[in-house]
């Protein structure tokens, strides 16, 4: 059952969505400045930022790649109000916004990723298992999966040409779409999630929640996910070889 920031996690989207149909606004693709993440907020950015802030101020203080601390309280928000925003602000159909939430124990209880460009929805409560819907839907079920799924996602794949190679050679295919959190979401449905480098916050705290029931290593400089786990310890052998 859902509770009621995951609610209005669901609301919030469904507002951005909604306005988003129309048309993105010239003014959405103006940059201003450098956010709390480290990347330069596009006014898209703030947009969506704002309208989180509208409908989850109340739930407790908020931690946004944009603007940073926003509000008090004991629990922590933590949002990427455009997960993707380069594919966004090039109208390329893969992005959506990410939301994750802290309780006063220093607990994850919540997670929503959104898919903005197809509706995909996908929650995590402390209650209940992750689920996969629809925006504008009360239909949810356990997220779609497969057992032969022919491509990974490798997010930042343009950096490690390496390895990019040495995944070739072991026939593992991916795809690099440029939005993390998006991409940790359908981790149940492709046949891998990999990123390598530094990572923050903002892109994995709600995305990685969404991978429960998987194999997951997580270490300081990379993060492999699969249903699979002789695909998880393969890649990392890649990984661990490069790095000798």
């Amino acid at each position: 059952m859902m509770n009621d920031f995951v609610q209005a996690c669901i609301k919030a989207n469904e507002e951005i969505y909604t306005i988003m149909q129309d048309g993105f606004d010239a003014s959405w693709f103006e940059k201003t400045e450098v956010g709390a993440g480290g990347d330069v907020s596009s006014k898209l950015d703030l947009f969506a930022e704002a309208i989180f802030v509208k409908y989850l101020g109340a739930f407790g203080q908020i931690e946004s790649e944009e603007s940073g601390i926003m509000g008090e309280g004991e629990e922590k928000i933590i949002i990427d109000p455009i997960d993707g925003s380069s594919n966004a602000l090039s109208l390329f159909p893969f992005y959506g916004t990410s939301v994750a939430k802290v309780n006063a124990e220093g607990i994850l209880d919540a997670a929503v990723v959104c898919n903005l460009a197809n509706g995909d929805i996908f929650l995590k409560s402390a209650t209940a298992k992750v689920q996969q819907g629809k925006l504008f839907s009360d239909i949810f079920h356990a997220p779609h999966t497969t057992e032969n799924a022919e491509i990974g996602l490798f997010e930042r794949a343009y950096a490690h040409p390496l390895l990019v190679a040495a995944l070739d050679k072991e026939t593992l295919k991916f795809r690099s779409p440029g939005a993390i959190a998006l991409s940790l979401a359908y981790a149940h449905s492709v046949n891998y999630v990999l990123f390598v480098g530094a990572f923050r916050i903002y892109d994995f705290a709600a995305g990685l929640a969404l991978c429960e029931g998987l194999e997951v290593i997580v270490e300081a400089d990379y993060v492999i996910v699969s249903k699979d786990k002789i695909i998880v310890e393969k890649i990392e052998s890649l990984i661990i070889d490069m790095q000798e």
